[in-house]
């Protein structure tokens, strides 16, 4: 069952909330590790300032060291929009010197959700557009609508995108491509971000807006049976190997395998198999 939007003012039933701007919830008792991060910043579509910023990392910060965590969705709690990228109506009152100030967390803040140790997952139901898909490219995984769009746009307003977006969207969809992109500040729909590889999944969207969620979730749903600590080292593993050569790489991957070896996880699988039953992993 998936919850409805805009219902979650209690902190029963597994759900918890941090501010009205950011909400952080389960949809089923925390110890079965789906946790909900969501953007409800609704009258500015979303967009990043100051404040949200530093609610946002408060909450990513609270969920880093829970162990009971097995896998975050990113998603926005507004219909129709992900993100609109930075708030510009903030942004023209600053100092330029607040203006470095203020990417510069933007970037450490999306840093931080690109470095959780579990799986992450961005629902894209809506826009998602210069900040706003950099914090979709921080996330392991991107599903979107159909309908949704999203680009870095930031050249269109003589900067260029600043959290990020240059060094991971060339990473995720090749650097001519990129570079196209970002050149031309294009926005593509979810069907085109499917074909160029933007993100891993498209849906149609359905009556609540809220299909890309709804298939976010069945993806979470399918990665809550692996070890939660196989699970941590192998994106470890992937995120640093992709980042050095190839021997260098296997070298990491047997380090990180090293970690599962000594893990109780490991032996519950061994006896699950042979005892053709489903593995009660503890995280251990």
């Amino acid at each position: 069952m998936v919850p409805r939007r805009r219902k979650r003012r209690s902190c029963g039933s597994g759900t918890w909330m941090t501010n009205t701007k950011v909400l952080v919830f389960s949809l089923m008792p925390r110890t079965h590790g789906i946790v909900v991060l969501g953007l409800n910043r609704s009258h500015a579509k979303n967009a990043l300032n100051r404040n949200l910023l530093k609610m946002m990392s408060k909450a990513v910060d609270s969920l880093k060291s829970d162990k009971k965590v097995r896998t975050v969705i990113f998603r926005s709690e507004v219909p129709g929009i992900f993100c609109a990228g930075a708030d510009l109506k903030e942004r023209a009152k600053m100092h330029s010197s607040e203006v470095s100030t203020f990417v510069s967390k933007a970037r450490a803040t999306i840093n931080e959700l690109a470095n959780l140790p579990v799986p992450t997952i961005a629902a894209i139901d809506g826009s998602a557009l210069g900040g706003g898909l950099e914090l979709a490219l921080a996330c392991d995984i991107r599903v979107a609508a159909s309908s949704a769009k999203m680009g870095l746009v930031e050249t269109k307003l003589a900067i260029i995108p600043g959290a990020g977006g240059t060094q991971r969207l060339p990473r995720t969809i090749g650097v001519s491509l990129a570079k196209e992109l970002i050149f031309s500040a294009r926005i593509v729909d979810g069907e085109e971000a499917k074909s160029i590889g933007l993100i891993s999944h498209v849906v149609e969207q359905n009556e609540a807006g809220d299909a890309a969620y709804r298939r976010a979730l069945a993806l979470a749903r399918e990665f809550l049976p692996q070890g939660p600590v196989a699970m941590r080292v192998a994106k470890l593993a992937i995120n640093q190997g992709m980042e050095v050569d190839l021997v260098t790489g296997l070298a990491i991957e047997e380090a990180c395998y090293a970690q599962t070896i000594p893990t109780k996880d490991r032996i519950e699988g061994l006896l699950a198999f042979k005892e053709k039953r489903p593995p009660r992993y503890k995280g251990e």
